[in-house]
């Protein structure tokens, strides 16, 4: 390796120098204002190495990993969506956690398997990452451990998760015993060869789809997602619905562009598949739900079909750019409105005692007693609902000038019922909202402290940013993929 590897590397290089000078803060003296100022900041300054990386891109870094614009966006992306995390989560864990230090340290780890996943041209190196991520995630979830709910949820999901990792490994294996290769690109000219024994690509295409699928929690794979969502911390919720799954599909992404999978029509056929269950089984779920925390993790099962219809879409190399171009967009669109989303449970979890378990009736009325994080939510569910002036409208915009150009009515149509379904839902969490409260007084109140405050304006003009001058970023998204 030389100068410029570790260039290409930077962002990954800062993350593992605030791992270790947290890890060494936290032996040394206890503080947890300073545990959540130091992974916020190795966070941001993560971001902000993304800048001087792209200098030396594209770049490959041993076989396992690619340091190109593709791989340096969601980087940024990851790293400021877990910065936000940790801002959040800062009063949070206080209040809840036995020893708060180590939530931050997890953090930070999970954000660099994210990074690893973003940066993966390799099976082993996409194994590495995803396994970074979700054993971080597994004690992440358990936070705090006062209570049965969150030990629960932990302990579905290190079952569910490990037995999915294990699947996608031994799909691997077989994979490498028909190719000889791990590497995506070499994979593709492998796969090509007319001699490659049938008998064991299907298993291994079977396996790995349906590891990386529970990850992703698309139906039928998404029966951990309510109870995982409702257990897990509500600042943590919101990295597992934003940076978890959008790092995993990020890979899969690349996995299928490198190694163009895109001509085994039958493969992408079942994204499709799994893509129209997903926008119709996850809408229809949440629309039974009271409970917010679970209502927004049925609607990120649909969110990620909406992102699947991309696969059908690259089957003509013609829209793969466009298609491509819509499935960055709407990743970066909808992580920004997840982790606003679900920094309202945070931000407005009454009970300091008691895991939060907000019900539609908790938050009747909060317009007139919390301005503030009702504006928050309120953004972020126009946003998800796809209403202009939004970011989530751009996105879905994008999606159906993608659907459409592909010809795939079928997919379409699945998107606008789905879509047609999730206004309702997330119209009614607002009309709780702004019901005028009949039982108590009208109480001015605002997010006590500084960071809500700042926090929740730059999540509210990200979001709107995006939705209403969204030209900066499509044409920095056409320069990385033209």
């Amino acid at each position: 390796m030389n100068v410029n590897h570790f260039h290409a590397l930077l962002p990954l290089l800062v993350l593992a120098t605030g791992i270790v000078v947290l890890m060494l803060q936290i032996a040394w003296k206890r503080n947890i204002g300073l545990s959540a100022a130091l992974a916020a900041l190795t966070l941001a300054l993560a971001a902000l190495s993304c800048r001087f990386a792209v200098e030396v891109a594209p770049l490959q870094v041993t076989p396992l990993l690619q340091a190109d614009r593709f791989a340096l966006l969601f980087c940024t992306l990851f790293c400021l969506a877990g910065a936000a995390t940790a801002l959040l989560s800062r009063d949070y864990i206080v209040m809840r956690g036995d020893q708060p230090g180590e939530f931050f340290l997890l953090l930070l780890l999970a954000t660099m398997g994210a990074c690893v996943l973003a940066y993966a041209v390799h099976l082993a190196s996409l194994l590495l990452g995803l396994e970074l991520l979700s054993v971080s995630l597994y004690t992440l979830i358990a936070y705090p451990n006062k209570t049965v709910l969150p030990l629960e949820a932990a302990a579905k999901y290190l079952v569910l998760s490990g037995a999915a990792s294990a699947t996608a490994l031994f799909g691997f294996a077989l994979l490498y015993a028909a190719t000889g290769t791990l590497e995506f690109a070499t994979l593709g000219q492998k796969l090509g060869v007319t001699d490659t024994p049938q008998s064991m690509l299907l298993p291994a295409a079977a396996m790995i789809f349906t590891g990386l699928a529970f990850k992703l929690s698309l139906v039928p794979f998404h029966l951990w997602t309510a109870d995982v969502y409702d257990g897990a911390p509500a600042p943590v919720t919101g990295f597992l619905a934003s940076v978890a799954k959008g790092a995993v599909f990020v890979v899969l992404l690349r996995l299928f562009l490198d190694a163009d999978l895109f001509r085994y029509r039958i493969l992408v056929e079942v994204t499709g598949l799994l893509a129209i269950l997903s926008m119709l089984g996850g809408n229809l779920l949440a629309l039974l739900q009271t409970n917010i925390k679970r209502m927004l993790a049925y609607s990120s099962i649909a969110h990620l079909g909406y992102l699947m219809i991309i696969f059908m879409v690259c089957i003509t190399s013609a829209d793969k750019a466009l298609a491509v171009e819509a499935a960055i967009y709407y990743l970066i669109a909808y992580t920004a409105t997840t982790v606003a989303a679900f920094g309202l449970l945070t931000l407005i979890s009454a009970d300091q005692a008691e895991r939060e378990n907000i019900q539609l009736q908790q938050v009747s009325g909060l317009f007139w007693r919390q301005p503030l994080p009702a504006c928050l939510m309120l953004v972020a569910l126009l946003s998800l609902a796809g209403i202009p002036l939004t970011a989530g409208f751009i996105a879905k915009f994008y999606l159906v000038n993608a659907a459409v150009s592909g010809h795939n009515w079928v997919l379409l149509a699945a998107l606008v019922v789905g879509s047609s379904i999730a206004i309702y839902y997330y119209l009614r969490v607002i009309y709780y909202m702004t019901r005028r409260p009949e039982e108590h007084p009208v109480v001015q109140e605002t997010i006590s402290g500084w960071r809500g405050r700042i926090l929740s304006g730059v999540l509210i003009g990200s979001i709107l940013l995006l939705g209403v001058a969204p030209q900066s970023l499509m044409h920095y998204l056409r320069a990385i993929l033209h």
